[in-house]
């Protein structure tokens, strides 16, 4: 212990001397932003948080996400985007951190409204009164890289203006750099984690989430490719007055998908959405391979359309696609449907096919976030139970050093994909649909329609082509049949609950 106590003071040292060059090179002059503080900051919460796979009690862990959460808060930038990462990690993580840190999502630190002024100011030449008729000073939300203000343009449009925090383009590389290093400490502490994936992505995707002009592509490319699902909304970007830090799109109100008593204030069928948020990323997934990985509440919006009065779905925030290359979409496809209709040869074959090797069943239990027997039963077969939940969570820790090795040796596509999952599930587990087999159904539907269509594009023959054709129509249906006999069954079921309620307590004469 005493060795690695020695090696932990020696990565902590190296870490302050880099902070040196931090500390000069910055311009602004908040405590916050000076290398020492910041890297004083996250190595004294890194020393403080238990990260060894025995058990510890669950005020510790508490206290110890509490530590992380503020870390996030007071760093900032890239540290909150890093938070928010974290607490999507369901599979990975004690109850206590994800709980705890899934409040980055819609708790960041604002910046000032003198920031914001000079951030426009600089981007686009002029100031805010020049620009718009009005701009409210406190923001309709802040996350980790921008806060958003609503606005009215001189021609009378509202509209929503996204800003780029100004210090964190310039914070995030050496942040990056910070954490590389403090991970690195740990694994010469701990050599079976290997959290390295983490930094990568953050390398990966940071640059172009710090890009509001990518962000505007990305939007119009989503809502070009899903423009035949009537119950999606993304809002059109005004490009004449978008840059690199500023993103001006259309305003478009609603309440966060989460939120029950505003889909019940607004009649909006809680079940419709949750088919609908279904149906929309199953597309992004199985067909296109152009998926939005950042689908937590705040970015997820709810409406009722002004002209038509139907349920409507905003998506926000499109700074982190996931674009998928052709194998491991299919691999990803026939796995997927390998695990709905219970093949457990073929879920051996496809998992293995996506790096998960001899861990398959830990990948399998990862992916639906189910118990290996419920995999084996079949995970369209029974709903998810809280027991089973609570089964996952405690041995989510027995397990941690397996996990970390799984997260590195998949394909680097399938972390965002893991990370959006969970956040879907969270979705469906606020709206209370969690239980439904048509999340599966509609998953199986695309499925087939992609594999169905990469056969025709690699086939010359039209016999071949009018066979797989058929073949598609026909799985389509038997899936439509199946969905049919299961509403069928519950509201047999239903009557019958009816009926004994009524036997129970009859009506007064």
């Amino acid at each position: 212990m005493a060795r690695k106590a020695l090696k932990l003071a020696s990565w902590t040292s190296m870490a302050l001397a880099a902070s040196g060059i931090y500390l000069y090179s910055n311009k602004y002059l908040d405590p916050n932003d000076f290398g020492a503080v910041r890297v004083g900051r996250a190595v004294a919460t890194s020393a403080l948080t238990p990260l060894w796979p025995w058990p510890v009690f669950l005020q510790v862990h508490l206290r110890s996400a509490r530590r992380l959460c503020e870390l996030c808060c007071a760093n900032r930038g890239t540290f909150i985007k890093v938070g928010q990462h974290l607490g999507a990690l369901d599979y990975l993580l004690p109850e206590e951190y994800t709980s705890t840190l899934k409040v980055l999502h819609s708790q960041a630190p604002q910046s000032s409204m003198q920031e914001i002024r000079q951030v426009i100011r600089e981007d686009l030449g002029k100031e805010i009164h020049d620009l718009f008729q009005s701009f409210d000073d406190t923001p309709l939300g802040t996350a980790s890289l921008a806060q958003v203000h609503k606005a009215v343009l001189h021609d009378g449009r509202t509209v929503a203006v996204k800003v780029q925090h100004p210090k964190v383009r310039a914070q995030s590389s050496k942040d990056i750099l910070l954490m590389e290093v403090l991970i690195l400490a740990v694994k010469q502490l701990f050599p079976e984690f290997e959290f390295m994936w983490l930094v990568d992505e953050a390398k990966k995707n940071l640059p172009l989430e710090l890009d509001f002009l990518n962000e505007g592509r990305n939007a119009e490319k989503v809502s070009q490719m899903l423009k035949h699902f009537d119950f999606l909304k993304v809002p059109r970007i005004h490009w004449d007055l978008s840059t690199e830090r500023v993103l001006l799109m259309e305003f478009v109100d609603g309440g966060q998908v989460n939120d029950r008593d505003y889909m019940e204030k607004n009649k909006i069928d809680v079940n419709e959405i949750s088919r609908h948020l279904g149906k929309m990323y199953s597309e992004m997934i199985f067909v296109n391979g152009f998926v939005h990985c950042d689908p937590h509440p705040g970015n997820v919006l709810v409406r009722k359309h002004p002209g038509t009065g139907k349920a409507e779905i905003v998506l926000l925030d499109h700074g982190l696609y996931q674009v998928l290359t052709e194998e491991f979409r299919l691999n990803y496809c026939h796995l997927w449907q390998s695990l709905i209709w219970t093949d457990m040869k073929r879920v051996k074959e496809y998992s293995q096919r996506l790096g998960a090797g001899d861990l398959y069943p830990l990948f399998a239990c990862m992916l639906t976030a189910r118990s290996w027997n419920s995999v084996n039963r079949g995970i369209s077969q029974a709903p998810v139970t809280a027991t089973e939940d609570l089964e996952i969570r405690n041995n989510a820790a027995n397990y941690l050093p397996q996990i970390s090795q799984l997260l590195n040796h998949v394909p680097r596509q399938m972390l965002l994909i893991l990370k959006t999952n969970d956040l879907l599930r969270g979705i469906e587990a606020a709206l209370g649909t969690r239980a439904s087999a048509s999340s599966f159904l509609n998953m199986s539907r695309c499925c087939i329609r992609a594999l169905a269509e990469h056969k025709k594009k690699n086939t010359c023959s039209f016999f071949r082509r009018t066979q797989i054709s058929f073949r598609e129509a026909f799985n389509l249906w038997q899936i439509n049949l199946h969905e049919l006999i299961l509403r069928v069954k519950g509201l047999k079921l239903a009557d019958r609950v009816l009926a004994l309620i009524c036997w129970l307590f009859p009506a007064p004469l």
